[in-house]
């Protein structure tokens, strides 16, 4: 009578622990060595994407007169950038700033000379053959302060695909070959993780800075752009 009733008291103190502490899960060991590889896979693609800053610098003897002439300039910029064929959506305003221009001499406080405001546009457009061109016409109508194109892929996300499985299959190569060379074989995948994927750093074809305003003929040409992804792979081998 006092065994039943210590089995019935400890079922239910049992019952009434939380699920998590009543659940146990047993550990299992896999029956054969761990291999962990990483590796790294890739895809290219022709840049299809391109951004240029393009600013203007002006300076004048009072503040309004260095904004209104840097408001005329760059009117002229945009105006030139419309007639090239580039949307609205891509012009976008990156920095408007106005600073004042100071005199230092020695022993004596600063003393300010005049004003100086600049206007910065980032521009994007889809015709990278034309990055030249637009990078003339830029200088051409008052921008003093450009840099760029830089060149990348608008929609990487089909060839980091294709540099994931890259990666695996690499990473499946190299379990091959350490399997052969211990004498055993890959059983089968046990995990796989994803360290990092993306487009490499933007390819900055050049960097412009030009008071004058001559004719020029600027070449851009486009290249590859490499997409990686990085996995870790664990395998185990029999």
């Amino acid at each position: 009578m006092i065994r039943h009733l210590l089995l019935a008291t400890a079922l239910a103190g049992a019952s009434a622990l939380p699920a998590a502490a009543q659940e146990i899960r047993p550990v299992i060991l896999p029956d054969g060595t761990l291999l962990d590889i990483a590796a790294e896979g890739s895809a290219t693609r022709v840049p299809d994407l391109a951004v240029i800053q393009a600013g203007v610098i002006t300076q004048a003897a009072t503040a309004a007169a260095a904004m209104q002439a840097n408001g005329a300039r760059m009117a002229n910029v945009i105006a030139a950038l419309r007639s090239s064929g580039i949307a609205e959506r891509d012009l976008q305003t990156a920095v408007v700033s106005l600073n004042p221009v100071y005199r230092n001499e020695d022993n004596q406080p600063p003393v300010i000379t005049g004003y100086q405001a600049s206007n910065q546009l980032t521009v994007r457009f889809r015709d990278v053959a034309k990055s030249g061109t637009i990078l003339d016409t830029l200088v051409l109508q008052g921008a003093n302060n450009v840099s760029g194109p830089n060149l990348t892929v608008e929609k990487p996300e089909a060839a980091t695909d294709e540099a994931r499985t890259d990666a695996v299959k690499k990473a499946r190569a190299r379990a091959e070959l350490y399997a052969r060379a211990a004498g055993l074989r890959v059983d089968r995948i046990l995990s796989i993780a994803e360290s990092g994927a993306g487009v490499a750093p933007e390819i900055v074809v050049s960097g412009v800075r030009r008071m004058t305003f001559a004719p020029a003929d600027t070449q851009v040409l486009p290249g590859e752009r490499e997409i990686t992804a990085n996995v870790s792979v664990r395998f185990l081998l029999k």
